[in-house]
């Protein structure tokens, strides 16, 4: 699969000819500010809460995209009613759905917050599997390190996993790497780091924790993609 990193939590996906594109944050990013939102491709948009740095860039790119929009009810409910994006799909924590192309999606829990940009009632925090022909992986969205995660490979084997790791607002590098050992991956993407002051990273640091667990952790550059 290929992977292309727009910079806080944004990522696109190919899988199996579609693109999914995850919580768009780009347009209020300064680190992503070569980025064009008119050109990022989506044929779904997935949304794991609705805080405004993982919505920021949805009404704009799914217009422009006609992408679907998926996520907690609360959330692409939100977006139909105050934006006018019709093309939804509503789901909860623990639902699961078959896309076209045999692209399936979990959602998963995830220990965080949820609201949306003008303050209102954001449903809960979610995570992803998405599981296809072509390989597994886990996206994790916002989250605090749970025992939850013990019951991904019970169900899913991942091949990779995206996982928050800049800490204060999200799990840090430790909880990151023991987030690994539960999922029992040993690929992962670091994301919701370096964007605001709190959450900079030692990169050095980080990928050595990971390396002392003999997992690879990718810190692509913003714009760059990766293969997995």
């Amino acid at each position: 699969m290929k992977i292309t990193y727009y910079g806080h939590s944004c990522f696109g996906v190919e899988v199996m000819g579609k693109y999914l594109l995850f919580d768009p944050f780009i347009t209020p990013n300064e680190l992503a500010k070569n980025i064009d939102i008119q050109k990022i491709p989506a044929d779904y948009i997935l949304l794991s809460h609705g805080h405004g740095d993982h919505v920021a860039d949805v009404v704009p790119i799914a217009n422009n995209t006609r992408a679907q929009v998926i996520g907690v009810y609360e959330v692409v409910g939100w977006f139909q009613e105050k934006h006018g994006i019709e093309n939804i799909m509503g789901m909860n924590t623990g639902g699961h759905v078959t896309l076209s192309e045999n692209i399936q999606i979990k959602l998963i829990n995830a220990v965080h917050s949820s609201s949306m940009p003008d303050g209102s009632y954001g449903g809960n925090p979610v995570g992803f599997v998405i599981s296809s022909p072509e390989g597994t992986f886990y996206y994790a969205g916002d989250t605090a390190l749970s025992f939850d995660m013990k019951l991904i490979p019970m169900e899913f084997s991942i091949d990779f996993a995206f996982l928050p790791i800049g800490d204060f607002y999200t799990m840090g590098i430790n909880d990151a790497v023991q987030a690994a050992q539960y999922i029992e991956t040993k690929q992962v993407i670091g994301m919701h780091y370096d964007t605001m002051p709190v959450i900079k990273i030692d990169r050095g640091n980080a990928i050595e924790a990971f390396q002392q667990q003999e997992i690879q952790l990718h810190l692509p550059s913003i714009g760059d993609s990766i293969q997995l």
